[in-house]
Parts: structure tokens; C-alpha cells; sequence
């Protein structure tokens, strides 16, 4: 595992026949990722993103509490 500045570099992860990757157990140990939770897959032109659920939650309700106000 690299880090610099709050980002890091995990390695090369293969997709597998299902469709599925293993997360590195460094990117799990540093996301608190456990078995079972919930993210979510976000992606645009360049490429893709996992988020917690909880963590895409948190973003929600921010954005919706700044236009309550």
C-alpha cells in the first residue's frame, strides 16, 4: 500500500467470471470495511468509486439539511 496525502494506491485487483473483485485487506483495514456491509458503486467517463452506504447517507443529508436552511 502507497499513501500520500490521504490517498492511497492498493494494487491491481482482477475481476473475476461472477463480475467480482476482492478488496485488499490494507483498503479494508483503512475504510473499516467488514463482511456484510453495504456499498454503494459510483462511477463516471474515467472510471468507478466504493462508498460506504453510511458514508453516501452522510453526504445525502448534508446536502438536503444545506437546502432546508
Amino acid at each position: 500500500m502507497q499513501e500520500k496525502n490521504g490517498k492511497y494506491i492498493f494494487g491491481v485487483v482482477k475481476v473475476g467470471d461472477k463480475g467480482q473483485i476482492v478488496i485488499p485487506r490494507d483498503a479494508r483495514k483503512v475504510y473499516d470495511i467488514k463482511p456484510g456491509d453495504s456499498l454503494m458503486l459510483l462511477g463516471d467517463q474515467r472510471g468507478i468509486a466504493l462508498l460506504k452506504t453510511e458514508v453516501f447517507q452522510g453526504i445525502l443529508d448534508q446536502a438536503m439539511e444545506g437546502l432546508t436552511r
